[in-house]
């Protein structure tokens, strides 16, 4: 009997599903993928800009971890790997640009060296001071970062060396995401009895290995998006799905057309929110702890400009909290993915806008462009006339990885019939790796379900 899969949601995560049951189940079953937009891949998404193609979501991946290496080679996509020029990136702090402090663990200083020049003289003796004073640490609790930082190192650590790290990856800040998600290894390592904040740092650091940090994709994600539709054999209905209720041993499925599908097993590869709704009928409490995940909204813009500009061999900038800029983080794409032959023609750059609560997501395409020029030159002193601009929005696309984190998702998975799993980047981590390994998990534990009697 061929069984029927339905994945609602057509992002990385919906896609990587859809793969890995066709790779684990073959032709025994059927695969339909729902997701309204104009195109799959959700927030991964590659447009051409002054005549070159570059990714306006998602542009990078840790390459330590080892989900889309593997992924990658699994597809035939192996040679498409690519890793960065090994530049590193800047800080702006009080209108200067700085060196990323070495030595630091999601920007948490491993000795007062770490912040030197960046924080005040009181500051760095707190920091060299913190060995010293005891900490009461209780293994397992979650606290929010920035609490924990402030507490031991002072407020200027989190705003200028946590806080620009933390708003880079969750579109968030130190005060409200959970150590556990934004250093698990610390975490870990505090777990384990390290008697200081300092101790529990040099524990966590990742050995230096001088290989790059981060990887990406010869062609940008839309590469690996298409090379997903293509080996899933997916049939994709272009509607949302508005309703889902059991059906005998099963699933039946409405959607925006007024359309209705019959699945045995259902991945709901959608945001936490729409999670929230379409399970409030057949899984409450699972629907209850979906609606405890809030996420931010943010903006790219993207853009072309002349090669010559005076910009720094690095590969972006990084913003302090405070500073009067309106991005929160540059990327100088050109110099980060030099070995990419853009031809030095133009050169290529992003500006990122948006943490959790800020209104400026909300602003027009052209303020938008205008704050970009404006803060290049601010920052590089650069005047930029941009020959191909691309503005893209990613409304309420950053979920936020709060205290307790862990704990809500656990609840929320719990609370899913056994034929139904999610996936999502806000389960296990937001980025592209963390998405797959979810995916793969969902797929394991639907394809292993037995139907409740």
């Amino acid at each position: 009997m061929t069984l029927s899969y339905c994945v609602v949601g057509g992002g990385i995560s919906g896609l990587a599903a859809a793969y890995r049951l066709r790779a684990t189940l073959g032709d025994a079953v059927d695969i339909t993928l729902f997701d309204p937009a104009d195109r799959l891949g959700g927030v991964l998404r590659t447009e051409t800009l002054g005549g070159i193609g570059v990714d306006v979501g998602a542009e990078a991946f840790v390459a330590r971890r080892p989900e889309l290496p593997a992924l990658l080679a699994e597809l035939g996509l192996a040679d498409r790997e690519r890793t960065t020029t090994g530049v590193r990136p800047l800080l702006y702090r009080h209108r200067t640009l700085h060196p990323l402090p070495p030595d630091t663990l999601s920007g948490i200083p491993s000795s007062p060296g770490s912040m030197a020049g960046l924080v005040d003289e009181e500051t760095i003796a707190r920091i060299a001071a913190e060995p010293t004073r005891p900490l009461t640490f209780q293994p397992g609790s979650d606290p929010a970062l920035g609490a924990l930082v402030a507490d031991r190192f002072g407020e200027q650590v989190v705003a200028c060396s946590v806080d620009p790290l933390i708003g880079g990856v969750y579109a968030g800040s130190a005060a409200t995401v959970g150590l556990r998600s934004a250093v698990p290894a610390l975490a870990a390592a505090l777990d384990d009895g390290a008697p200081s904040l300092t101790e529990a740092v040099r524990r966590a650091l990742p050995p230096k290995t001088g290989e790059p940090v981060f990887g990406a994709i010869a062609g940008g994600y839309q590469v690996l998006i298409d090379a997903l539709v293509r080996r899933s054999r997916l049939r994709w209905v272009q509607a949302a799905v508005t309703q889902i209720d059991p059906t005998g041993d099963g699933w039946l499925l409405r959607d925006s057309a007024g359309g209705y599908y019959r699945a045995d097993r259902v991945v709901m590869a959608v945001p936490a929110n729409v999670l929230a709704r379409l399970a409030t009928g057949f899984a409450p409490r699972a629907a209850a702890a979906a609606s405890q995940i809030t996420s931010a909204s943010s903006v790219v813009v993207a853009m072309a400009v002349l090669a010559g500009a005076p910009f720094p061999a690095n590969s972006g900038v990084l913003v302090a909290t405070g500073e009067r800029l309106h991005a929160k983080a540059i990327t100088l794409t050109s110099r980060k993915w030099d070995h990419w032959g853009y031809g030095g023609k133009v050169e290529l750059l992003r500006l990122s806008f948006g943490r959790f609560g800020d209104s400026r997501t909300r602003a027009s395409d052209a303020e938008l462009v205008g704050w970009a020029v404006a803060d290049l030159e601010t920052v590089f002193g650069a005047v930029v006339d941009p020959l191909d601009v691309r503005v893209q929005r990613w409304p309420a696309a950053m979920p936020q990885y709060r205290s307790g984190h862990a704990a809500l998702v656990a609840r929320l998975r719990a609370g899913l019939p056994a034929t139904v799993a999610a996936a999502g980047n806000y389960l296990d981590g937001i980025g592209v790796p963390a998405c797959v390994a979810a995916a793969d998990r969902a797929v394991a534990a639907v394809t292993s379900a037995t139907p409740a009697p």
